[in-house]
């Protein structure tokens, strides 16, 4: 990808010395003195950008199997565990939990090992829980199990759009889409064929769920590579580069790389060095006095509350309806999956819009119409009903995009990331529980659905309030 380069500066050749020096002192003070050459930084090279693409991809595919593919088996796994409604509701409670307590962490995690590094341990923490939670024997093993593979995933949520912003720059619509559709395409398939996949390894769910540890396996290839590297961001110079004691110029986790990177997208290398020591100097923005970032936290809460009902309890839904349990799946996989095209789509074009409002009330209004007919005709309808709750779960990219686009330096992107998905993921906590608590002393689903619907209504004023033109830096 092109890079800004500042071109060295020559000196005068000999005769003009010699001139020179034999001119009047007036003149000759009158000369500019030679500019010695600085370091010129090419930026990283093409084959490293394609390996953090591959990585960001193989990391997003990890961010959902661990729960969908729970959701797929929920049923099997409160009969081998002894589970009643209420704890299975704490189950599905677990996940927004974990993303709350440990997405705080990411960014200091970050700046102190870089982003690289926190997001290769958190694959690795995925792979491990995954292996473990199915053979511990126990609902609190199962539960801390589950633990140690969310808090793999929380990281490493916090840090997706912290990558992108840093070493992508000038495509974050476009590579926001790219993993959010590898995200979504991770979800779906764990729906799908967690029941085919267990059916085939002889009935058995522990290995039904275990088998998703290759995967996370798999992604943590990539991100050893990056562990080590310590190549500037694009347009980042040589004497900025990121690593272990820098300060507050680490780029991976302090977003100063990011605003550099920023900055050398519309200037040469030196202005963005400038950009980054006026960041560095500029008071810490106080995050929590931004009606835009209260709004984006409601909103990827309200959100973060549907997708994780969606995935631990439609399948659930569709089996009480009568419909059978591979077909359960399998429209839990329709659910998810439309988030593939529709992740991709939804970031390029908020992010040609002012104001993504009117992306809101649309995503908002097809959750409304989905829920209703989940209410009405949960198996006579179950396929439309599937496609357009998938399609009111897409909110979730589009919260990502509003993060990027919600602040004009890296630094106010990882702050609004982090303040926004935390806050966020905390108030999701009670959802699911609160599903499960009215599913079992109602006896049916009718409350529980009325539930997810009302809460639409505060998703979409959320939403629109979060989508208004400003950023974090206007209001604080």
């Amino acid at each position: 990808m092109p890079h800004d380069e500042t071109p060295a500066p020559t000196q005068a050749p000999p005769q003009t010395q010699t001139l020179n020096r034999s001119s009047a002192g007036s003149s000759a003070a009158r000369l500019p003195a030679p500019r010695l050459p600085g370091p010129v930084d090419a930026g990283p090279a093409p084959w490293l950008l394609r390996l953090i693409a591959v990585g960001l991809v193989l990391a997003a595919l990890n961010l959902r199997p661990a729960i969908t593919s729970l959701g797929a088996l929920l049923e099997e796994v409160r009969e081998g565990l002894h589970m009643s409604g209420s704890v299975a509701g704490v189950l599905t409670s677990v996940p927004p939990l974990c993303f709350a307590l440990f997405g705080v962490m990411a960014p200091r995690l970050a700046r102190r090992f870089g982003a690289g590094t926190v997001v290769c341990a958190g694959m690795a923490a995925i792979a491990a829980g995954l292996v473990i939670r199915p053979y511990v024997g126990s609902t609190a093993g199962f539960l801390a199990a589950s633990a140690l593979a969310l808090m793999g995933i929380a990281v490493s949520n916090i840090l997706m759009p912290v990558i992108v912003k840093r070493w992508f720059p000038d495509r974050v619509g476009t590579m926001t889409g790219l993993y959010s559709m590898a995200l979504a395409l991770g979800t779906a398939l764990a729906a799908a064929v967690t029941v085919p996949l267990t059916s085939a390894l002889g009935g058995n769910w522990q290995s039904g769920l275990a088998v998703w540890a290759v995967l996370a396996a798999l992604a943590v290839l990539p991100w050893i590579v990056l562990v080590r590297d310590r190549t500037p961001a694009p347009g980042q110079p040589a004497a900025t580069r990121p690593g272990r004691g820098s300060g507050a110029a680490s780029a991976s986790g302090a977003a100063e790389g990011s605003g550099a990177a920023s900055a050398s997208a519309s200037g040469s290398a030196s202005a963005s060095g400038a950009a980054d020591a006026r960041s560095s100097e500029a008071p810490a923005l106080r995050i929590t006095r931004s009606r835009t970032a209260w709004g984006l936290a409601c909103f990827f809460g309200l959100q973060a509350t549907a997708a994780y009902i969606t995935m631990g309890w439609m399948p659930q839904i569709f089996r009480d309806a009568g419909v059978p349990a591979g077909t359960a799946g399998v429209l839990l996989a329709v659910t998810m999956a439309m988030g593939v095209p529709l992740a991709f789509v939804i970031p390029r074009v908020a992010g040609r819009l002012r104001q993504q409002g009117p992306i809101v009330v649309v995503l908002g209004l097809c959750g409304l119409i989905g829920y209703t007919g989940l209410y009405l005709a949960p198996a006579a309808g179950a396929w439309a009903w599937a496609l357009l709750l998938g399609v009111a779960n897409c909110a979730f990219p589009l919260a990502l995009t509003m993060i990027g686009m919600r602040s004009r330096t890296g630094a106010g992107v990882v702050r609004l990331s982090a303040f926004a998905q935390s806050t966020g993921y905390l108030l999701s906590i009670p959802g699911p529980l609160l599903v499960g608590v009215l599913y079992q002393h109602s006896g049916g689903w009718g409350l529980p659905i009325a539930l997810m619907a009302g809460l639409m209504i505060p998703q979409m004023v959320a939403g629109v309030l979060a989508g208004r033109d400003r950023t974090i830096e206007d209001e604080c």
